[in-house]
């Protein structure tokens, strides 16, 4: 199992116990709110990096 594997599973278990616990007490927690920034960082890096690889890839093109 990869390592991102195992990450992305210890996290997931936080986020559902933190969830859990949330909808118990009714408030959303501070790994709550962490987590949703991490993923909103990830998803806004991720954009970037797909955006710049397609970018230089159709300047690359010779079209004349």
């Amino acid at each position: 199992m990869s390592i991102s594997r195992q990450l992305y599973q210890y996290y997931r278990i936080r986020f559902d116990a933190s969830h859990e616990r949330d909808i118990e007490r009714g408030e959303v927690s501070a790994t709550t709110v962490v987590m949703a920034a991490a993923l909103i960082a990830l998803a806004i890096t991720v954009g970037g990096i797909i955006s710049s690889r397609v970018r230089d890839k159709a300047n690359s093109l010779n079209l004349g």
